[in-house]
């Protein structure tokens, strides 16, 4: 029993004089990290370089490096503001101008339909005026007809040369024949080569 206690304490006694992980660590990796970096510093010191103004200088140039682009940025953004405010105004100036193009094209419309109104309406009217003037020539021409030759032989005469020539050249070729024979033949002839015309 004797000798399994001193087993035990050799085996606790051991225990604790191996190291661990943390101190490992330190050992290998932190001690000869900074005995390195205190060698570099004394170098640097021989080497009139010093490593915190150059350290200090890295970080004010990554600094104003972005504010400088910070600045052009924000100059960029608002040149394009700048840019896109112009070409909305000019926009704006070329939707008034078509607009005040439409409403003149909608006035010059709205005469042009006045206009055409106003025609349609005379054209219609000179062809009522034209259909009464027909009629009331046949009616008259009618007239002519139904009279003896006698009587309008001299009526026709007495009337100026384009309204008898008119009348004459209307009439049936047998009533004008009897019409044409009871006129002076100077008459007759006159009308006879204005009929020929």
């Amino acid at each position: 029993m004797a000798k399994g206690k001193a087993k035990q304490e050799n085996t606790v006694s051991h225990e604790g004089n191996s190291p661990g992980i943390f101190q490992k660590l330190i050992f290998w990796f932190i001690i000869p990290l900074l005995f390195i970096v205190a060698i570099l510093l004394v170098v640097a010191t021989f080497t009139n370089f010093n490593v915190f103004e150059k350290a200090a200088e890295l970080t004010n140039l990554k600094g104003s490096e972005e504010e400088v682009s910070i600045e052009d940025t924000t100059n960029q953004y608002n040149e394009k503001i700048v840019g896109l405010e112009a070409e909305v105004k000019e926009k704006e100036a070329e939707i008034e101008k078509l607009q005040s193009e439409l409403e003149s094209a909608k006035a010059e419309n709205q005469e042009s339909l006045t206009v055409q109104e106003q025609l349609q309406y005379e054209i219609e009217k000179l062809q009522r005026d034209q259909t009464e003037a027909k009629k009331e020539f046949e009616d008259l021409l009618d007239s002519f007809e139904q009279m003896s030759a006698k009587s309008a032989a001299p009526i026709l005469v007495e009337m100026s040369d384009e309204e008898a020539v008119k009348i004459l050249a209307s009439m049936q070729p047998d009533i004008l024949s009897a019409v044409l024979a009871k006129m002076s033949p100077a008459d007759a002839a006159r009308y006879t080569e204005l009929l020929s015309q």
